[in-house]
């Protein structure tokens, strides 16, 4: 099943049943986003999927909190860290349907993840661009932990740039977990601001991000990202020779169980946790 919206100068095809991810978003017949290749059942071939209820690797997928030992499964082929919760791995129902805006929900009962909670995604597509709210509502009886964000995948042709105002950036092991914060700019790429995208790895977590992140192609069209004040920080992802880069605004941090201040929220029963993001295009 694929829900559209649409307006005279934009496209959006959603697909519920795969992690509620977003398809495609064409602007004036352009891919602001990875269009999704046509039948694929992997949500990592997607445009954009939602990360809830926590984002980024959790080391072994093992962590306490107020007196559970948790033990999440790999959820990423052979690698051993579970990855982003477990909406993008499960289908969600459409609640809501218009032209311009959708609804989708994922309820998720006790499990590995021992609290139950009730996500929401709502798409809404207006002539300055598409706007998607996640939101995340604990529905148990005890305090959970919670953390959300957005993955979405653009398309990198050489020369794209990346514009980005941060304030430090959390360098990665081999199991590309933080290990190491540091301030300022790094990388020649980040040295005047801008990222160009490399041929060796990036899958860092940027910190003290501003909100808006711009991408400018080598035709000067541009795309800009911009999200609520929770999202304080900025993923970036860009495997080698790869032809997209994933700008992530992200609520919490990698391994968001280890140490102070990673942007983990608890969440009081029946309390609601919500972050925004949004794409314009030019």
């Amino acid at each position: 099943m694929t829900v559209v919206l649409q307006t005279a100068r934009a496209r959006v095809e959603i697909l519920p049943g795969l992690g509620g991810a977003l398809g495609r978003f064409t602007w004036d017949d352009r891919d602001v986003t990875r269009p999704t290749p046509a039948g694929t059942t992997e949500v990592l071939d997607a445009g954009c999927f939602p990360l809830v209820p926590y984002c980024n690797r959790i080391p072994n997928g093992c962590f306490s909190f107020a007196g559970h030992e948790v033990s999440l499964s790999p959820n990423l082929g052979d690698h051993p860290h579970a990855l982003h919760g477990q909406g993008w791995r499960a289908p969600w129902t459409v609640e809501s349907a218009s032209d311009v805006e959708a609804v989708l929900v994922f309820e998720h009962a006790l499990g590995e993840w021992p609290w139950a909670y009730r996500a929401e995604q709502r798409f809404h597509l207006a002539d300055d661009g598409l706007r998607i709210e996640l939101s995340v509502t604990n529905t148990g009886d005890a305090a959970m932990p919670a953390g959300l964000g957005f993955h979405p995948y653009f398309p990198a042709p050489a020369g794209e740039r990346l514009r980005a105002g941060v304030t430090g950036v959390w360098m990665i092991d081999e199991d590309c977990l933080p290990t190491t914060l540091v301030e300022g700019a790094w990388r020649s790429d980040w040295a005047a601001g801008a990222l160009t995208a490399v041929e060796s790895l990036i899958d860092n977590c940027y910190t003290g991000w501003n909100g808006v992140a711009t991408l400018t192609g080598p035709d000067g069209a541009t795309t800009t990202v911009t999200a609520s004040p929770e999202c304080r920080w900025l993923h970036v992802y860009s495997p080698p020779g790869a032809d997209f880069i994933c700008v992530e605004p992200v609520a919490n941090r990698p391994d968001p169980f280890g140490g102070k201040d990673s942007g983990i929220r608890i969440l009081a029963p029946g309390e609601t946790m919500s972050v925004w993001m949004k794409f314009a295009s030019a």
